[in-house]
């Protein structure tokens, strides 16, 4: 299978796969002449995380990612248009507003869902899908890591400051127990506050994929920005949002997904 040029797969020998769907901050034209600014489409990406996990190769870890912005559409949603948190705010499969409710679009304009769908969601799909099938084949039990960051503060999605590092297992049902018991431990010794399937339990990746019973354990984890940026709390702008990726100021926390990314190779090779 030949992948579109908007898809990148690194393909490793440890039974991990890394899926990076919000890194992308390309915006194809004819969807950007649509949409109110630049800026504000691509406010809401996952800043720098292809950057934070850049180690991941390095343990043999096989990655997926999309270039393709989530304002585009979002790989993480389910396709069907069925809200992963009901009752509560979010975006959707193509998202109209930013997380913040500001809408994306000039008035009259807005996604034609089914192209979008056809043209970019299904291709990260396949890519991924096909990774895991692969890495499953040869190992017979693999993890699956979903990586994913947002903004601490966002009052429209929830109150005061997020925790540090979210997991998402599905409230348990994506992976083994012992699995998300060892990633908490990790967390818990890092210094770093951490809280598993609260206000992220996990989107569509992990609740799709995520099959303990043939050896495919899913797990998101959902970083505050603070953990790994310079984030100024509260409102953004294009004047201070997103801050440079520094390096120095990320180092704990790669230090923490590090053992974490180690924990799931362990795990995976001892489950089998």
């Amino acid at each position: 299978m030949t992948n579109p040029s908007f898809i990148s797969v690194h393909r490793g020998t440890a039974p991990l796969v890394l899926s990076l769907p919000h890194t992308g901050t390309d915006i194809p034209d004819d969807i950007a002449a649509d949409l109110v600014s630049p800026w504000l489409a691509r406010k809401d990406c996952d800043w720098w995380i292809e950057t934070l996990y850049d180690f991941a190769q390095e343990l043999g870890t096989s990655t997926v990612r999309t270039g393709i912005s989530r304002t585009a559409i979002d790989v993480n949603r389910d396709p069907s248009g069925v809200s992963l948190y009901p009752g509560q705010a979010t975006t959707e499969l193509c998202p109209t507003t930013t997380f913040d409710g500001e809408p994306l679009y000039v008035e009259g304009k807005g996604p034609d869902v089914a192209a979008r769908k056809t043209a970019y969601f299904e291709p990260y799909h396949a890519a991924l899908s096909a990774e895991i099938e692969r890495v499953r084949a040869e190992h017979g039990t693999m993890v699956l890591y979903d990586c994913h960051s947002i903004r601490s503060v966002i009052p429209r999605l929830f109150e005061g400051a997020l925790p540090h590092l979210n997991i998402g297992t599905n409230s348990g049902a994506s992976c083994a127990p012992q699995l998300q018991a060892e990633i908490e431990a990790i967390c818990a010794s890092s210094g770093f506050e951490h809280v598993s399937n609260a206000r992220f339990k996990g989107g569509y990746i992990t609740r799709h994929y995520g099959a303990p019973a043939r050896g495919v354990h899913a797990v998101q984890m959902e970083l505050a920005c603070r953990v790994y940026m310079n984030e100024p709390l509260g409102p953004v702008d294009a004047g201070n949002w997103p801050t440079p990726f520094d390096p120095a100021y990320a180092a704990p926390a790669r230090a923490a997904l590090t053992r974490i990314l180690e924990a799931c190779i362990a795990f995976a090779r001892t489950a089998r």
